[in-house]
């Protein structure tokens, strides 16, 4: 991928053209086994583009407009243009994904794709959960779409867009029954903010109660809601993004522990230690020697 822009210094990643196809607007991408791009790991980035990827297996961890998804088997997740995306496993992936821009939607053929459920998103969702039924039939799908992806012909366009067509239409109602009785406008719009907050004040912030204060609401409040709507405490949403930020800048600098510490607002390297090898399992000179053993 290369750089079309920056947005607030967040980089802007456009749809490159595959050999295979040559198109602006729609690609395929397989992965069978292969290690994540090195280049736009654990750096917040943003696409130009929508992608839907079916993942069969993986074991790492993305971010979503700052918020966590554990990735899971035989899921599908799915981002708009101009999301900040934040990829921040190393483990291997097997997964299909299919890319297209609003360009492409806005083409007359495809104009009411853009209306559906899962493109327009307005549940801010990512993750859709699958049933063996559903698999089969998502899997069917993709094994149609790559066939005619990979031969090109001049019914190729039209093929792939009625196979799209019929995936997303699935999937958009998944999307609904799935989303149906989602938090209210109000609750996510806290969670959000709570969110929001931690990505500009990680550093000096490290207290439920300061991003309470913040929010105008009590810290027992803060924390009972955020446990009720994501499933963990509001003190590891603010520990994950500093362990997010020191990942960074362990495999993207060269920088000393010491410095990395200081950067994120440890006044302590030691303290730091600790609080990572809490946090991961590894020190953080363990997971620099790891990651540059794997990639090197």
């Amino acid at each position: 991928m290369h750089l079309l822009n920056y947005n607030q210094q967040v980089p802007v990643y456009r749809l490159e053209p595959d050999e295979i196809a040559g198109n602006k607007h729609f690609r395929v991408y397989n992965f069978e086994g292969g290690l994540p791009n090195q280049s736009d790991l654990l750096i917040p980035h943003r696409k130009d583009h929508y992608l839907i990827a079916f993942i069969r297996r993986a074991s790492s961890r993305q971010w979503i407009d700052m918020v966590p998804y554990v990735i899971k088997d035989n899921t599908i997740y799915f981002t708009g243009p101009n999301q900040v995306i934040v990829k921040e496993g190393f483990e291997r992936l097997w997964s299909t994904g299919i890319a297209f821009t609003s360009e492409f939607l806005s083409l007359q053929e495809n104009a009411a794709l853009s209306k559906l459920p899962l493109i327009q998103n307005p549940e801010n969702g990512h993750e859709l959960t699958l049933t063996q039924l559903d698999i089969d039939f998502v899997e069917d799908m993709l094994a149609k779409i790559n066939a005619e992806y990979q031969n090109p012909s001049e019914w190729q366009y039209r093929m792939l867009t009625a196979y799209l067509t019929v995936l997303l239409t699935y999937l958009s109602r998944l999307y609904q029954e799935q989303f149906k009785a989602n938090n209210t406008s109000i609750d996510k719009m806290l969670l959000q903010n709570f969110q929001k907050n931690i990505n500009e004040r990680f550093r000096d912030l490290r207290e439920v109660a300061d991003y309470a204060s913040l929010l105008h609401i009590s810290a027992g409040h803060l924390s009972e809601f955020v446990k009720t709507q994501s499933g963990k405490p509001a003190i590891k949403h603010i520990h994950d993004r500093l362990v997010l930020e020191a990942r960074r800048l362990l495999f993207h600098t060269n920088n000393s522990l010491k410095e990395i510490a200081f950067d994120i607002g440890f006044a302590d390297a030691s303290y730091f230690n600790r609080f990572f090898k809490r946090e991961t399992g590894v020190t953080p000179a363990e997971y620099r020697a790891n990651i540059r053993k794997m990639y090197h």
